[in-house]
């Protein structure tokens, strides 16, 4: 999915958007809840689990998985099939890669309900 992206030019951008997810927060919002649809939830390039590491890999920063927390759920409807749970760091990535989240809520920490499905658990 990446291989005709430059590596330089993913990384250049990375920098950016993860050297902005650094700056503190304007809330006391740790996670920001994504809804995906069913459309989304059919195309595994939408789950992160699938999608992030490769993203990382080509851009040469899998060290920045030490600071990214997604959860995941059972949605409710259609429209909100899976919920995704994505703290600052991951949701910069998430959007780096071109992803286009529909952000449905923020929260302190995900639901007990939810399941670690990339990077590592809140503290």
């Amino acid at each position: 999915m990446y291989s005709h992206q430059r590596s330089s030019e993913l990384n250049s951008r990375l920098h950016f958007v993860v050297q902005s997810s650094r700056l503190p927060p304007t809330d006391s919002t740790n996670y920001t809840i994504i809804a995906q649809d069913l459309e989304q939830v059919r195309d595994a390039e939408n789950s992160p689990e699938v999608s992030m590491e490769p993203f990382l890999q080509a851009c040469s920063r899998m060290d920045l998985v030490g600071g990214m927390s997604v959860y995941s759920r059972v949605g409710y409807d259609r429209k909100h099939m899976r919920l995704l749970y994505m703290n600052r760091q991951a949701l910069s990535v998430w959007i780096t890669m071109g992803m286009r989240p529909r952000v449905v809520g923020t929260q302190h920490r995900p639901p007990h309900t939810a399941v670690l499905i990339f990077g590592i658990a809140f503290d």
